[in-house]
Order: C-alpha cells, then structure tokens, then sequence
C-alpha cells in the first residue's frame, strides 16, 4: 500500500509553494486600476520602472503581503507555544484574552498618547497583552469546578470581555481617532506598507527562532509536569519564556494590523493532523499555515464588496468561530 502521508521535508515544499502562489495572486488580484500577472512581473523586476503598476504592486501590495505572512506565521506560532504550555487544545492568543489585551493597550496608547509613534503602540500592546495573560491564569487557577481546560477558557473569555469593554471606552473617550482605532481593531492589512515591514520583521524573526528553540521542550511537556521535570526541564523558566515569546510574537502583529483572530486556533489543529505531536515538525508547518491563511484571507477580503475592502479580521472570525464551537462541542467544559 502507498502511503499518503508526505515526508516533513515535502510538505514544507508544498506549503512553501502553496503560499508563493497566494501571495503571486493577491499582488494582482483586486486591483481599482487593472493589473495583469505580467504587470505585476514586470514591475517586480523592474523597480526603477515608473508607472502605476510598478507602485501598486511594489508600493502597495507586496508590503502588504510580506506583513501577512509574518503576522500569521507569528501568531501560528504563538498558538502553538500556547497550546503545549498549557496543553490546552482551546488555548490561543484570541481565546484566553491576549489579542484584547493587547488591542487595549495598543488603542489607549494610540488615542491617548499618538506621540509615542509605532513603537510605543507595539510596546503597549506586549504590557496589555501581558497583563491579560496573567490575570486569565490567575482566574483560571483560582476558579473551582469543571475541569482545568474549561476553567482557563472561561477565564479567557471573561477578561476578553472586560478589555473590549474597556477599549470601547477609550474609543468613546477620543472621539477624534475613533473611526482609524475601529478600523484597525477589525484586522486590517490596508496600511501595511513598507515602515510597517520595516518595524515587524526584526521582532519576528526573533520570536519565530526562539519559538523553534523552545520546541523540543515542548515536546517533553507533553508527558506531564512531573515527568518534564524528572527529566530536567525547568517549569517555571519554560513557561516564562514561553509566555514572553508569545506576547512578542502577538504583541507586534496585533500592533502592526490589528486584532485578527483565530488564526492560534485553527492553524496548529491543522498542523498537528498533517505532521503529528512532534513540536519540531509541526511548528515551522503551522508557521507556513499560517502565513497561507492570513494572505488568503486578505486577498478574499478585498473581493467581497470590490472595489471596497472588507477586514481580513472578519474573513477569519467566520472561519475560526465555527472552529472554535466545534472544539468546545467535542469537550466538556
């Protein structure tokens, strides 16, 4: 019998080719003024060229898709790390409250405080993304019955909540930066340009190499904290490089496009059933995942209502909301 199953090395392969191909298309596709493939080659090869195709597809659009990919490889990423600290197959940066914090933090500082400019946004969203983190684990472990799982989600959604809440307040509060903030919270990638790649890919090659580091140890998580730590794994440093890893990691790409969700949750079920439990393979997978659905979803969300744009945010929530459901259905919580 031939096996289905592809060598790790010729899935990469796959989804490598399958992500280069929706990202050739969404620098052509949706276009107000008609760009053709052999435009968009064109004016890829020929960067001096002066004319409109050359500026929308070097100008606009290929910015816009090196952002999407990195933000969905980041928060890919991120969910897995989630996942195997907490072994919670529910746990993901939108669920257990770290995009809401972070979009808290990345509002108040951008309607209250613009001057501090995009880095201050992004460090804002890492302290509330952080800061939502520890009180979901808190509530989590304080709360009695139920089991475990269901209690951190719980607490998720009950700090999700407060911070949207809040950041409603903040929203009303500066009425002059309103109508942006609200664009922005919906996840969005029609700003990305060429400073917001500039300022996204030092921090996310830094979080994606450290997520790899972190990999092998999440494999020994797997076999339960006593036996992790009989075989030398220090918990409380793994699971407080771990956390810090994913608030870089979704902290910059919620501070660059916004609050888009569900990508920690679907991507790493979908990694797992494609390359097993083994964190070393399905991490990079859910990485390229990631990137794929994120510059999917931006292409399709420019199509919906042509010639406006709909958030890729929105794209994804209709996805990964199902998802999401369909996993709390299958536990008992």
């Amino acid at each position: 019998m031939i096996s289905l199953r592809f060598s790790f090395f010729a899935q990469c392969l796959l989804l490598l080719l399958l992500l280069f191909a929706c990202s050739w298309v969404s620098l052509f596709s949706w276009s107000v003024i008609t760009v053709t493939p052999a435009d968009a080659l064109h004016a890829l090869y020929n960067m001096n060229q002066d004319s409109i195709a050359q500026h929308i597809v070097h100008d606009l659009r290929l910015p816009r898709v090196l952002v999407g990919i990195m933000v969905g490889a980041n928060l890919a990423a991120a969910g897995v790390i989630m996942q195997g600290l907490t072994q919670n197959p529910l746990a993901s940066p939108s669920v257990l409250g770290i995009n809401a914090g972070a979009a808290l933090g990345m509002a108040s500082v951008s309607t209250i405080a613009p001057w501090f400019g995009l880095l201050g946004s992004s460090i804002a969203a890492i302290i509330g993304g952080g800061i939502a983190w520890a009180f979901v684990m808190l509530l989590g472990s304080a709360w009695r019955g139920g089991n475990e799982h269901g209690r951190l989600v719980l607490a998720g959604v009950a700090i999700s909540a407060l911070c949207a809440a809040l950041t409603k307040a903040v929203i009303i509060i500066a009425e002059d930066q309103a109508a942006g903030v609200l664009t922005w919270l919906a996840g969005s990638l029609t700003d990305a340009r060429w400073q917001t790649f500039d300022s996204l890919w030092p921090v996310c090659l830094i979080g994606l190499l450290g997520a790899m580091l972190i990999a092998p140890t999440l494999n020994l998580l797997q076999l339960g904290d006593d036996n992790a730590r009989n075989l030398g794994v220090s918990l409380m440093w793994v699971k407080l490089g771990g956390s810090f890893l994913v608030l870089l990691l979704v902290g910059s790409a919620i501070s660059s496009v916004g609050a888009i969700g569900f990508v920690g949750l679907l991507v790493p079920h979908m990694a797992r059933m494609l390359a097993g439990q083994d964190h070393r393979k399905f991490l990079p997978i859910a990485m390229i995942m990631g990137a794929c659905l994120v510059v999917l979803s931006d292409t399709v969300s420019r199509g919906i209502i042509y010639p406006a744009e709909t958030p890729a945010g929105a794209i994804l929530a209709l996805i990964g909301a199902p998802f999401f459901i369909y996993l709390v259905r299958k536990r008992t919580l």
